[in-house]
This record gives C-alpha cells, sequence and structure tokens, in this order.
C-alpha cells in the first residue's frame, strides 16, 4: 500500500541521538555510512522507519549537476540552521512511474536518483541493500524536502529483530509540520498521490494516504496537540515539527523531544 515510509530527522551527533532514542524505549540499528558522507541509524517499525541522519563527511557532498537534487547538500544546509525532520518519505514500487506522474502534475522535479550501501545484520552478517528515489519539491517549503524511496532488496532491510521496542512502538501513523498558512499548501499534498485525500481539518489540511497521513496545522493547533513542546522556527514556510508512532497496549499518549523533533507515542488499545 502506499503510504509513510521514512521520516528523515537530521542531528549534528548520531551518537547522542540514538542514545535519546534508545532511552525512549526505542530499538535503533547499527550505524551506517552514505557514499556522499552522511551517516545513519534507523528506528525500523511495521513497514516504515525513522532515519536518524548525521552529516559526518561534508567533504564528500559534491555540488548537485543540473536538475540534480542532492540529498547530502539539503541535509547539510539544513541542520547547519538547526536539528530536526527535514524531508518526508513515502514508499513506491515504482520509483520512475512516481516521478513522471508529478512531471504531469506540473511539480518541481529532479533527476532520479539511484544508490547502494552496505548495511549489518541482526547477526552481524554484512549485506548490501539498493534503493531508487525520485524527489519533488515546492519553491513554498524550502525547509522541506519529499522523495517517494524504492527498495530493491527489501529481504535484507526489513528485520523483525530492529522492529522489537520496548515502548512497544509498532508503526508511524502521522507526520507533523508547521505552517501558518495550511490551505495555501492543500493542492501540492493533492497532486502527489493518486491514492491520497486531502481534507480540512482542526484549521489545517491533511493527506490521508492508505498507510498514513501527513498534518499541516497551524502552530496555534500544533501548541494544542503537543502542550509545552517545542515548535520549530517557520520563518522559512512551513517545517516537519512532530512524528507520532503508535505503540501497543493502553496508557495516554506521551510526548518527548529529540534533537529538533517532538516524537509523540500514542497507545492503541
Amino acid at each position: 500500500m502506499r503510504g509513510l515510509d521514512h521520516a528523515v530527522h537530521v542531528v549534528r551527533d548520531l551518537a547522542a541521538a540514538r542514545a535519546r532514542y534508545d532511552a525512549l524505549g526505542f530499538t535503533t540499528t547499527p550505524p551506517a555510512m552514505h557514499p556522499w558522507g552522511t551517516a545513519n541509524s534507523l528506528v525500523q517499525l511495521d513497514g516504515s522507519f525513522i532515519e536518524i541522519l548525521s552529516v559526518e563527511h561534508p567533504d564528500r557532498i559534491a555540488a548537485p549537476g543540473a536538475g540534480e537534487f542532492s540529498f547530502g547538500g539539503f541535509n547539510r544546509d539544513f541542520v547547519a540552521r538547526r536539528e530536526g525532520m527535514s524531508m518526508m518519505v513515502f514508499s513506491s514500487d515504482d520509483a520512475a512511474a512516481d516521478l513522471a506522474r508529478w512531471r504531469e502534475q506540473g511539480l518541481t522535479t529532479w533527476a532520479p536518483f539511484d544508490f547502494s550501501r552496505r548495511a549489518t545484520l541482526p547477526g552481524g552478517e554484512e549485506v548490501t541493500v539498493a534503493f531508487s528515489l525520485a524527489f519533488v519539491t515546492d519553491a513554498a517549503m524550502p525547509d522541506a524536502a519529499w522523495f517517494v524511496c524504492q527498495q530493491h532488496h527489501p529481504q535484507h532491510f526489513w528485520k523483525p529483530e530492529y522492529q522489537r521496542h520496548a515502548n512497544a512502538a509498532v508503526r508511524m501513523s502521522c507526520v507533523w509540520l508547521q505552517c501558518d498558512e495550511p490551505a495555501r499548501h492543500a493542492d501540492f499534498l493533492a497532486r502527489l498521490f493518486s491514492e491520497g485525500r486531502v481534507d480540512a481539518e482542526d484549521g489545517g489540511v491533511t493527506l490521508s494516504l492508505p498507510r498514513g497521513r501527513v498534518a499541516l496545522r497551524t502552530p496555534a493547533a500544533l501548541a494544542r496537540r503537543f502542550p509545552g513542546a517545542a515548535l520549530p522556527p517557520s520563518a522559512r514556510g512551513p517545517a516537519f515539527a512532530a512524528v507520532s508512532v503508535d505503540t501497543t497496549g493502553g496508557g495516554a499518549p506521551s510526548i518527548s523531544e529529540v534533537a529538533g523533533l517532538i516524537v509523540e507515542r500514542v497507545p492503541q488499545r
């Protein structure tokens, strides 16, 4: 099903961010390095994950060519301003087809990007995982990038051992953006995917997909949803503010802050 694939949470200290996620009861994967100088560790959930990302070797990030989007460059520039969630990623069975559809919709697209990296399995074995990415951006959202991710070796990526969490987390259910005028961006959301539905609610707009939601809300609405939590700066337009993760069991929702990102754990009875 089309849905939330992963949230890119860019941080300045990968080890410290992993320790914070661990302290909240999440299991994090061993760190891995991208060939262009960023490093990551994942919080794997059921069909989605949080990518904790740091820029370890900025000197390896090459300037993009004409029509290219630089994943490393975007996150390097983002984290120079602040830590937090920088990118939203959706699942795809055909990244090239998604890219073609975005072009038909008149969205701002970039050259397709394929890459692979080494990954460590729970038993210590190293394997290769490979991905095809397609990016789309909106000039009205300079601090928010979007792309789809097609996995070519999912059997090496998704591992039950990494999806077991002490806090009983099971899935990423919603990504929240802070936005002064949510309705202004409804058309962009509506043109992303034919499977999606965009609704006006709670003074904002929500993109609902077969798996998960993306919600744009005003600062006042987010302050009500996440009382006491620090919201990201919004002077540069919409900014990713929070990720909601469903957990099993009962109890009340809990809100934590991890390096500029609000992480909400929502018990599902």
